[in-house]
Formats: C-alpha cells, sequence, structure tokens
C-alpha cells in the first residue's frame, strides 16, 4: 500500500531533469509529483512516495541556486520525508563556480550530515562513471559535444578534479572495484573515506546492477547527490510501492501536435534532422531576427496555425555550435539564450491556445521557460518514452478544464527518431 506521506524529497536543478529523475521513480513503482518550483501552500500535504521539486537553478548564480534549493529543502522537510536527493544532469553541467558544488554544501549543511555521494552515472543513457572519469558513451566527457555547451562548457572529464574546483569540502572516490564487492564493501569505505575527511565521494557505476547495489548502500544517508540513474535504486529500500503499472498511468491523449526545440545538443541536433528529412513541417527561430525587432513569435504561430491538422510541427531554434557561437558572440550568451527562451515560450502557449495538447519541449532551458508561461504547477509522471524521458500530464490556463500532455526532453537525451516516437506513443 502507498503511504499518505512522502518518503523521498527530491531538488532538480532544472525541468528536464526533474521530470528525468521522477520517471525513473515511476518506473520503480513509486507514485511521484513533480512540481514547478517550491509550491506556494507551505501546509498543502502531497500524496505521493516521493516529490521532485523542480527549479531552473542549474546556470544562475551559485547565491541564488543554493537561496532556492534551500527554500526547496525547507519545503520538502515540512512534508516529512525521510531523505533528501539533489539531483544535477548526468553529464554533470556546472562552472569552476558551481552550481553543483555550492549546492551541495549548502544542503549538507542544513541537513547536518557531513557525508555524502555525487555520482551523475545512467548507463541507460551512456553516462558511465570509471575511477572517477566520466564517459559520454564511448567517449571522455571532455572528448564529446559537451565541450562545446554554450553555457556550461565541459572540458575536464575528471570528477573528483571537477568538484573539487566547486567546493571547500575534500573530495574523494568510490572505484569500480568496491561496487563490484557489494554493499557491505561499499559502506566500509563509506567510513574509510569519513575517517580520511572527505565529505563528498565521486562513486564510479558502469552498469544498472551497480546503481541497484549503491541504492541499497545509500539507505538511510540524509543527503544523495546525482544524476537520476542512482533513481533506480532507491525505491527497493522503502515498501510504498503501488501496484506494478499503476503509478504511470496518465488520461488518454487528444488534440494537436507540437515541438518545441531549444536545445543545441548534438543529440537533439540530429532529432530535428530526422525529422525534417523524414517530411516533418518545420518553422526555424532566428535569434537575430529576434533582435532585430521583428515579430518572429507572430511568424511562428501564424506558420503553424494552418499545419496542425496535418500533423506534428516543429519549431525550433536549434543549431550547431559554430552557428550559436556566431549569434553569441554578436548578441552576448546571456542576451541570446534569454531572447530565444522568451520567444519559444510564447510560442508554445499560442500553439496550445490553438488546440495542441499534446507538447513536447527539448531543452533543458527552454523546458523550464515554456512550462513557466504555461502556467504548470504540478506534473503527473507517466509513462517512459526514451531513457530519461516520461510522459506528463498537466493543467494550464492555457487550455482550462483540458489535460495537456507535456514531454520535457534533456537537450542530450533520446533516439535520433525521439520525436515520432513519443507521439506514437500516445496514440
Amino acid at each position: 500500500m502507498a503511504s499518505s506521506r512522502p518518503v523521498l524529497g527530491c531538488i532538480a536543478d532544472d525541468f528536464t531533469g526533474a521530470t528525468d529523475l521522477a520517471n525513473n521513480l515511476v518506473r520503480g513503482g513509486m507514485r511521484t509529483v513533480q512540481t514547478i518550483g517550491v509550491p506556494l501552500d507551505a501546509a498543502a500535504p502531497v500524496d505521493a512516495d516521493a516529490i521532485v521539486v523542480a527549479l531552473k537553478s542549474r546556470t544562475i548564480s551559485p547565491a541564488d541556486a543554493v537561496a532556492q534549493s534551500l527554500e526547496a529543502l525547507h519545503w520538502l522537510q515540512d512534508q516529512g520525508v525521510q531523505q533528501i536527493y539533489f539531483k544535477y544532469c548526468s553529464t554533470f553541467d556546472s562552472t569552476p563556480a558551481g552550481n553543483i558544488g555550492p549546492v551541495t554544501e549548502a544542503l549538507m549543511e542544513a541537513l547536518g550530515t557531513g557525508f555524502t555521494i555525487a555520482t551523475p552515472a545512467f548507463p541507460d543513457n551512456g553516462r558511465t562513471v570509471f575511477k572517477g572519469h566520466l564517459f559520454v558513451g564511448d567517449q571522455l566527457l571532455s572528448d564529446s559535444g559537451m565541450r562545446h555547451h554554450p553555457l556550461t562548457p565541459m572540458t575536464d572529464s575528471n570528477l573528483v578534479r571537477v568538484l573539487q574546483a566547486q567546493t571547500k569540502s575534500p573530495v574523494g572516490l568510490l572505484a569500480f572495484d568496491t561496487i563490484a564487492r557489494g554493499e557491505a564493501a561499499i559502506r566500509a569505505r563509506f567510513d574509510e573515506l569519513q575517517s580520511q575527511g572527505v565529505k563528498i565521494a565521486v562513486v564510479d557505476a558502469v552498469t544498472n546492477d551497480d546503481l541497484m547495489v549503491l541504492g541499497r548502500a545509500l539507505r538511510g544517508m540524509p543527503l544523495v547527490t546525482a544524476g537520476s540513474g542512482v533513481a533506480i535504486g532507491l525505491p527497493q529500500n522503502w515498501a510504498v510501492l503501488a501496484g506494478e503499472g499503476a503509478a504511470d498511468r496518465l488520461p488518454p491523449a487528444h488534440g494537436q501536435r507540437a515541438i518545441v526545440s531549444g536545445s543545441c545538443s548534438v543529440a537533439t541536433n540530429a532529432q530535428v534532422l530526422q525529422f525534417r528529412q523524414g517530411g516533418g513541417q518545420s518553422f526555424a527561430v532566428d535569434p537575430l531576427a529576434l533582435a532585430a525587432g521583428v515579430d518572429v513569435v507572430g511568424q511562428a504561430l501564424a506558420w503553424a496555425a494552418p499545419r496542425l491538422a496535418g500533423g506534428s510541427v516543429l519549431v525550433y531554434a536549434t543549431a550547431e555550435s559554430d552557428a550559436v557561437k556566431q549569434v553569441q558572440q554578436q548578441l552576448g550568451v546571456a542576451r541570446a539564450g534569454e531572447m530565444v527562451e522568451e520567444a519559444l515560450s510564447d510560442i508554445a502557449v499560442g500553439l496550445v491556445e490553438r488546440g495542441v495538447r499534446q507538447l513536447v519541449v527539448a531543452g533543458g532551458e527552454t523546458s523550464g521557460a515554456v512550462v513557466r508561461e504555461l502556467g504548470v504547477r504540478q506534473m503527473a509522471i507517466g509513462p517512459q518514452i526514451d531513457p530519461g524521458v516520461p510522459w506528463t500530464a498537466v493543467q494550464s490556463p492555457a487550455c482550462p478544464g483540458e489535460t495537456l500532455h507535456v514531454a520535457l526532453k534533456s537537450g542530450n537525451f533520446g533516439t535520433p527518431d525521439f520525436f515520432t516516437k513519443a507521439f506514437a506513443q500516445l496514440s
């Protein structure tokens, strides 16, 4: 029987990461609710096994990220959760200033705990950690497309070194050979690291079995920090699971279909290309036209209106890294990103107002802007489309009284046919 109060409270640093995490918890049988930001009503109880608070704190100032994360922590504590999970990207997106390190330290202090772990491993999506080095598929993180990320370029795959640059707390390593020896060996290594003064341990994991045994060793740890992968190993620690298949049920889908894409990741570029080459109808948003005052939002909605009845439409600002850099050089990194996010979120609302009820959004920053513009406050987590990406059901003032199905896709996630596959699942 499901518990009446949540046992796991999660703080995610972006919106796609939040649904990614919630997806893994639901697959493990935990009834999971995702909130957009910290709920305004601190006293309102949540009927779920797990709560994921989605923040948009990955690329803001470290001080603001800490403040928002602590606010989320206090709300989750009011809900009575037993464990806190700080979720970041599976490619450890951050800069030498943060925000993973500063938020981790602030949560540790607030919880009164002197030790936690850090691992972005998510083997189902090709993210593995070996000897403290993060791999994206067969490549080191530093050799992957993440080295060109416009906001958080990742040029070092050594996570101990990356995290140590962001924190005053000593960072150590719990290596693969310890994981292979099982739960008791992991717990013994935790004790050993703490005796050496280590406060944060980067943990190796190359398979789902590694995450399952790690999950058991994390029972009772006040704070866990990780990508979404560790979430597959946590539900086994609580006897609160819903019946098989019951945790991911959503209302039936209806209405028109659209995709809004702001991510410039390698994976999303491939998805946009396949959709277009397959005959999909698409409209490209030009950041320079936005900067010049052109009504690109109006143009996009006028273009989409007569086409929605004919099938899925795609509105995208996705581009290769060289093109992104050229725009950033002309407009500035912050201004270029904000303009595109604002335009895409306005377009998303306009599409919903014109009958779209099945919406895919690609990119973490874009997803955050879209769900906020749609006025979404809470999301019911449904079935997985690809590892880390579920469908969700939400309510929005843009379509009052109706269910809107939304999929928030991290830029790096999904197969090349993700856009068409997503809608086929709801058919």
